[in-house]
């Protein structure tokens, strides 16, 4: 004799499965440990100083002391 079960239950359970292996999903996809968003943030901040130590700055308009103007 077949098992007799409750359709309401059964599409409630389904439902369950396949909203946890979506989530499950994404999480793999788009999740990152905090540890990981630490050590991008900390490349991001190594990064911008890097550049900011490289810039040239330019002397102020106006400013040129090379010259004497008689």
């Amino acid at each position: 004799m077949a098992k007799i079960i409750n359709l309401k239950t059964a599409r409630k359970q389904m439902a369950r499965k396949k909203k946890a292996a979506q989530a499950s999903e994404n999480a793999a996809k788009f999740g990152r440990t905090s540890g990981q968003k630490e050590a991008e943030a900390a490349a991001a901040e190594r990064q911008r100083r890097r550049l900011d130590q490289a810039e040239i700055e330019s002397p102020p308009s106006g400013a040129n002391d090379d010259t004497n103007s008689p």
